[in-house]
Formats: C-alpha cells, structure tokens, sequence
C-alpha cells in the first residue's frame, strides 16, 4: 500500500470516527495491589482499580509498554477505570527481573499478561465474561496477541501500538505486521500520533487497512501533532500531545463502552 493511500485513510478515518458516548461522571475508586501467578509460578504484581459504591462494570486489562510499570501509566489506568471500568494493570517487568526499556522481547510474559485476563474473570465487580484489552505501545502487541488466543476478549484499543514480535528480524520490523492481524477478530480502536516514528505510524495505518479489508470494525485515529506517547510524555510536549490525551480517553471511553455495554 502506498503512502498517499494510507494517509488518505488515516485522515479520513480521523474526521469520521465517533468521539465516544455522552459524558459520563467520574467515579470514586477503590484501588488496591493484587498478585497472580502465571504459569511457571512467577508472581505478577497489578494494580486493580473497582469502581466504589457497588454495581457490576466492564472489566479492562491495561498493558504497560517498553518503559515498564510507571506512576505516569498508573495515572491513565485510573482516569479509565474512574470513568466506569474495572481496570487490571499487571506489571509484568519486575516478577522477571526486566530492565526499562529492554531491546529484546521475553515470550514469557506473554503468559505473564495472559494471565491477567483469568485474574480479571474473579474479580466480582466485573460485569461481563467479555473483556477489554488495552495496550500502550509495545502492549499493544500483548493485546493483539490476546486478541487472536482468547475468545473473551471484546475489544481491542491500541495507543500507538508495536504490532510486530519485536524479536522479529529487522526486515520483518519494516516491512511486515505480525502474521496474527490474518486471525485477528475482536472489534478495534487504533490510535497513534502524527508525528511518531514514521515506521510505527505507517505499520498502524497498514494494519487498520488490513483489518478493514478483512471485515473487522476497526477505527484508525491519527492525531495531528501528536508524539510518541502523547499519553504520559513528560519532556517536550505539545499542544497536539495534550489534545490527544484528552480525547484518546474519550475515545477509549466510547469504544469499551459501545463493545463491552455499560455499568450493570
């Protein structure tokens, strides 16, 4: 696909796509740390987010990227989980001993974030077996994964995700998505900054086309003037950043609500 096309369909789909429901209040929290054991007993530690005051809500897994575990990250964990959601943040860097940062992909927190999702299913203020996964930048590569192996999982929201195994050789990091997006079914909302990395920019616009190709309800938003983690970036932000954070939340809001139904 070439570039004009895919930057005609990003800007298209930009214009287009629902900004989300109507305004919903923000919810009291009850916030506490959890654990769970993966498969070869390794505990992972989370963050575990209820809304307070009873009632049965959506329940979202929210996967941490390259950088790791932060108070930044926890932060927009929390401004999910407050407009709604049930939210299951699993650190799975610090049970195996992961640097910030790492180059190399471990392919046991695969299973590591999998997991997860079983953690979320007992928790009873959870709503619905149907689950929400979101993923920020190499997450979005857990999430797509989950995506493809576990029936559950009702929506996919991915904030500027890496969709190739970043062990992959560098050809396949240029050239290539990650063969799953070829199994790929959960409805999906992809969304990543104008100005990140060209690279990672065009393979989310690919995959979005592909996706649509195939008949998945995929929503592609691609955010002027945005950076590399609009999100949580602390040094050098911009207008655009800041304008993308706020509405990528209420897009997020939106997109889990329409897939996964509202408070029960």
């Amino acid at each position: 696909m070439g570039r004009s096309t895919a930057s005609g369909l990003a800007l298209t789909l930009l214009l287009i796509a629902p900004t989300g429901v109507a305004a919903q209040a923000v919810v009291r929290l009850d916030v506490r740390s959890v654990e769970y054991k993966s498969a070869d007993e390794v505990e992972v530690p989370a963050l575990l987010a209820v809304p307070a005051g009873g009632g049965r809500y959506p329940g979202v897994l929210f996967i941490h990227g390259r950088s790791g575990w932060h108070d930044r990250l926890k932060a927009e964990a929390l401004r999910l989980a407050e407009r709604g959601f049930v939210v299951l943040a699993p650190d799975y860097h610090t049970g195996r001993f992961i640097p910030e940062n790492p180059v190399a992909h471990d392919p046991k927190t695969e299973t590591d974030v999998e997991r997860g999702l079983d953690y979320l299913k007992t928790v009873p203020q959870v709503g619905s077996q149907r689950l929400g996964v979101v993923g920020i930048s190499r997450g979005g590569y857990h999430a797509a994964l989950l995506g493809v192996r576990r029936t559950e999982v009702g929506a996919l929201v991915g904030y500027y995700p890496h969709l190739q195994n970043p062990n992959a050789p560098e050809p396949d990091q240029v050239y290539r998505y990650m063969p799953e997006v070829e199994q790929w079914r959960a409805p999906t909302l992809l969304m990543v900054g104008e100005q990140d990395h060209q690279l990672r920019r065009e393979l989310v616009v690919r995959v979005a086309e592909r996706l649509r190709q195939r008949g998945i309800a995929v929503e592609l938003v691609v955010y002027p003037g945005a950076q590399r983690a609009f999100d949580f970036r602390r040094n050098g932000r911009t207008v655009g950043d800041d304008l993308a954070r706020a509405d990528a939340l209420e897009r997020t809001v939106g997109f889990l609500t329409r897939a996964l139904g509202a408070r029960q």
